[in-house]
């Protein structure tokens, strides 16, 4: 029915188009100090499901149902939209605020930190 040469370029087509869609679906790199500083706040997090993974807003406890593909980036979507509201630069120090603008905690930031603050949270996404 099908010849060897059209199982292999369908084998091609799906390695293709499954490679292509790990790396669309790939979260930006963090900088491990600083995300660790900021999780606490952070109002949302990651929850494993029987389906897969979910977030979870911590202050009401309501799932948002994302789709499994989708996790990572809807996660690095909301981390930047709190933390241009959530965050503050100092110099070199990071402030985090909580809803009403009050400090709650702040850290002092290495140059690498720095950077990755800086492009993450306060530099417009590049298209």
């Amino acid at each position: 029915m099908f010849s060897k040469k059209t199982v292999y370029i369908l084998m091609a087509v799906f390695a293709f188009l499954s490679i292509s869609a790990f790396i669309v679906n790939m979260p930006e790199k963090k900088d491990p100090a600083v995300m660790a500083k900021i999780k606490p706040y952070f109002p949302y997090e990651m929850t494993k499901t029987f389906g897969g993974l979910d977030m979870i807003d911590k202050r009401t406890g309501e799932r948002l149902k994302l789709d499994n593909a989708k996790v990572f980036i809807a996660y690095d979507h909301y981390l930047k939209k709190w933390g241009k509201s959530h965050l503050k630069m100092q110099g070199n120090r990071l402030l985090i605020l909580d809803d009403n603008g009050t400090v709650v905690d702040q850290m002092d930031l290495n140059p690498k930190d720095l950077a990755f603050v800086r492009h993450f949270f306060f530099e417009p996404p590049s298209q």
